[in-house]
């Protein structure tokens, strides 16, 4: 049965919300549009029209390079970062790889200063670690499917800010952070990082070189014992990674600037651990033992390196204008999986491999806005985007052919606009062409799917997308707003290819490789006046014909289905005096699809797919001067899903942090506590996800965090 919110017509709903908004908003032509604070308000560049975060008619969180810090002094891992700051993020399986970890219960399009690190035609789940996150000053989440960069976020973008130059000649920061479980310290538990960057500017001359390096060890759960070793998606703990950051700048006037930035990231396994079977009917988890698994190392390997322009004024016009490129080669740990045997390799059973993704994307972004048409009520935003992906998926121990090569080419055409129907609304509307084909290579299937020879070909794409919003301040510090738009991806070809087994397949007629559109509706408001911040949004998203991840023998595999996820995000925040501050973040998301395209939403999205119902509570404090400290609690609910076996019992963790300034110098002391209580308790990815014995993992127990930090 069909909920009576979904109109037939989701454009059409959103252009009478906008009309009916607009009559409300009438009698108060006059108040104050923004507060006072509005002043120091973050411009959002993921937006590409310049739009505040507080304005935009989207919900949009902003994290800070403080907040950044705090969470880096208790976990290394950024998706802890942004899973322990977001209650709609999954929270974080703690392993290299991230599939199922999604914003809103959709993937988000991750972008490093604007270069998307998503490879949504083979999604790998590693998206999230192509960057350490000591190179980063603020983090941009636009939740909510988009279109505005391009292919990808259905969920949502996350785009990632590294450190800008520091004014001076020469400007020196150097962190070293060593963390210890509290239940079995020893050289096999440790873990190291150092990071060190050096920037400064001039007049016209402006750099920053950047390097971080960070040897892991052996995580520990609650109870003291080992956690399972992910061998063949890869692992973060027995991980050795470095970053290397170099940007360059260069300003011809007040006006006209040129950026080079290129990021080396790479991690890899040290692979002196082998995971050991755990067992769910009784509660026991994977553990590891010491002892080198087969095949090569898991490894992460990125180079992401962009130049931009920017002109800030060009005939009254501000010009902004990038090419980039993303080098990107992900190994999976070697498996003896049913996918890979091959009787005419060696007996079956016994046939160690191991996949290897592999992604060249390069591509331009290119925009051109004006805020002052109309009498300054108009700005209007046009520009011009390409993307160019080639990649290939194979099996780096025998040299087969996983995924075939393929080559996917877009050009984007879009303009966004926000016009002020009155002194206190504004209106903020966007379309955006998409022209894209993606051509396959002629391959056979492995032996598993009965070497089935698929024919090549070349599908074209051609989408139109849109947005339409509402931005109303009936009082100072008040906004509300709302807003629909339109996502566009692609499913993963790889997991649509590499599974055929019925002769006589072609690439040109496989309906499973169109695309994904997103339709997401928005409603909600901001109160930031005061001592108080609050925010609250209502969202629901549709795809007519979905993805939704599914685990078949331990792999990920792709259905194509009608899906729908909704949910609440919900914010309160209080400054109860200038040295303290309290927070608490609630998100509800719902997933359903439907499970025998009979067009009713009737099953229940796992964990592979949604979120569970989570809430964060932290509470900042400046005891004086030199000492601060600062405490997060998380709860994720429990949940039940179709499936009885993947039924989730939920878990609290608690964090503690606090840093010390030493003298009157630049230097810091830090010490954490991650896990305070030491809670033991099985990932939610591990209950609800997948449902395989090598794979029930536990969390990591607590663990202690010693830091200093100097700038100089």
């Amino acid at each position: 049965m069909k909920s009576t919110f979904s109109a037939p017509n989701p454009r059409a709903f959103a252009v009478l919300v906008a009309t009916a908004l607009t009559a409300w908003a009438a009698p108060a032509a006059q108040a104050q549009a923004q507060d006072a604070s509005d002043a120091n308000t973050v411009i959002v560049a993921a937006s590409r029209s310049n739009i505040a975060a507080n304005q935009a008619p989207q919900t949009v969180v902003i994290i800070k390079q403080e907040d950044i810090e705090k969470q880096l002094a208790i976990s290394g891992n950024s998706s802890d970062v942004l899973s322990s700051i977001l209650p709609s993020y999954t929270p974080s399986r703690g392993k290299m790889n991230g599939s199922g970890e999604t914003l809103r219960g959709r993937t988000p399009l991750i972008l490093v200063d604007g270069v998307p690190q998503s490879n949504p035609m083979r999604p790998t789940g590693r998206e999230a670690h192509t960057i350490d996150f000591s190179m980063v000053e603020r983090i941009e989440i636009v939740q909510g499917a988009n279109a505005i960069n391009g292919l990808g976020a259905t969920g949502g973008t996350i785009n990632i800010i590294t450190k800008r130059p520091q004014k001076g000649t020469v400007n020196q920061s150097f962190e070293v952070q060593t963390t210890l479980p509290t239940t079995d310290v020893g050289s096999d538990t440790a873990n190291y990082k150092t990071s060190y960057n050096v920037s400064g500017r001039n007049d016209k001359f402006e750099y920053l070189f950047g390097l971080s390096y960070e040897d892991q060890g052996l995580y520990l759960d609650g109870r003291g014992r080992s956690i399972g070793a992910d061998t063949t998606q890869g692992d973060l703990m027995d991980s050795r990674s470095y970053d290397a950051l170099v940007k360059l700048g260069y300003w011809f006037d007040d006006n006209q600037r040129l950026q080079l930035s290129v990021n080396r990231y790479k991690i890899k396994s040290k692979a002196n651990y082998q995971v050991v079977a755990g067992d769910r009917t009784l509660g026991i988890p994977s553990t590891s033992v010491k002892i080198t698994p087969e095949g090569t190392p898991p490894w992460n390997d990125v180079w992401t390196s962009s130049l931009s322009y920017r002109h800030a004024n060009l005939a009254g016009m501000e010009l902004t204008a990038m090419i980039f490129n993303q080098e990107f080669e992900g190994l999976f740990g070697a498996d003896i999986s049913a996918t890979f045997q091959d009787p005419l390799i060696a007996p079956t059973g016994t046939l160690y491999d191991q996949s290897r993704s592999v992604a060249s994307k390069y591509g331009s972004k290119v925009g051109l806005g004006r805020d002052d048409l109309l009498n300054g009520r108009l700005k209007l935003t046009v520009g011009f985007d390409t993307l160019f992906d080639k990649g290939k998926q194979d099996l780096y121990l025998t040299g087969r052919t996983y995924v075939p090569n393929s080559e996917y080419r877009n050009y984007s055409l879009f303009a966004q606009g926000e016009y002020k129907l009155l002194d206190n609304l504004t209106m903020h509307a966007g379309a955006r062409k998409e022209k894209a084909d993606l051509t396959v290579d002629t391959y056979r299937t492995l032996a598993q799917y009965r070497r089935v020879l698929v024919q090549g070909g070349k599908l074209d794409f051609s989408e139109e997308l849109y947005n339409a919003g509402l931005v109303w301040n009936p009082a100072a510090g008040l906004t509300l707003f709302t807003s629909y738009s339109e996502g566009f991806g692609m499913p993963d070809i790889g997991r649509v290819l590499r599974s055929i087994n019925t002769p006589g397949q072609s690439v040109a007629n496989m309906r499973d490789l169109a695309p994904i559109l997103t339709r997401n509706v928005e409603l909600g408001g901001r109160y930031h006046k005061g001592a108080w911040d609050l925010d609250a949004a209502y969202f629901r998203a549709n795809s007519d014909f979905g993805t939704r991840v599914i685990a078949v023998n331990g792999a990920f595999m792709m259905a194509r289905e009608k899906t729908r996820t909704e949910g609440l995000d919900l914010g309160a925040a209080y400054r109860i005096n200038a040295a303290h501050r309290a927070k608490v973040s609630y998100a509800y998301t719902k997933g359903r699809y439907d499970t025998n395209a009979d067009g009713s939403l009737d099953g229940k999205l796992d964990g592979l797919n949604v979120a569970p119902n989570r809430v964060i509570a932290t509470w900042n404090a400046d005891w004086n001067d030199r000492w601060s400290t600062f405490v997060q609690a998380q709860h994720a609910f429990s949940q039940s899903f179709d499936e009885a076996a993947k039924e989730f019992s939920g878990y609290s963790l608690v964090d503690a942090t606090t840093s010390y300034k030493l003298g009157k110098g630049n230097g810091e002391l830090r010490l954490s506590v991650a896990n305070l209580f030491d809670k033991d308790y099985i990932t939610y990815y591990s209950q609800s996800a997948l449902i395989e014995p090598k794979r029930y993992f536990a969390g990591r127990g607590r663990t202690l965090s010693l830091g200093y930090a100097l700038r100089f």
